[in-house]
């Protein structure tokens, strides 16, 4: 038998401090059919993924407010989701100034077309884990 749709809308956890970036994104990423939830912080966004929320990829800013950036959140966030698919957003950083990226992580440079990172995000919750 041929592989299903997926049984529900992947769930994108989208961690930008910039609103108005946030906002454009989230809404490509809807109407790409995901479910969004938007963190303006990486403090918020762990919150939100140690609640047990459903979260099938994360889609971060490295420069973030606060103590902890982007490249700590992945981390975090792998510790706790071993196999949650990441990606690394950023318009000051090229993936050589911020060292090693964790593991099936796709790093891509602002300014992005929000569309193009919805495509990307389709491919990378439809891929088997």
């Amino acid at each position: 038998m041929g592989r299903q749709a997926m049984t529900h809308a992947a769930t994108v956890l989208l961690v930008e401090d910039e609103l108005l970036i946030s906002h454009l994104v989230a809404e490509s990423l809807s109407e790409h059919g995901f479910v969004v939830h938007e963190s303006t912080t990486a403090n918020e966004a762990l919150n939100y993924l140690t609640s047990g929320a459903e979260v099938d990829i994360l889609f971060t800013d490295i420069n973030l407010p606060g103590g902890m950036d982007g490249r700590e959140l992945a981390l975090k966030a792998r510790q706790l989701r071993p196999d949650l698919p990441i990606v690394y957003a950023s318009g000051r950083y090229q993936p050589a100034d911020i060292g090693a990226l964790v593991p099936r992580s796709v790093f891509v440079s602002k300014p992005y077309d929000p569309e193009d990172v919805g495509t990307l995000l389709t491919r990378m919750t439809e891929q088997p884990h």
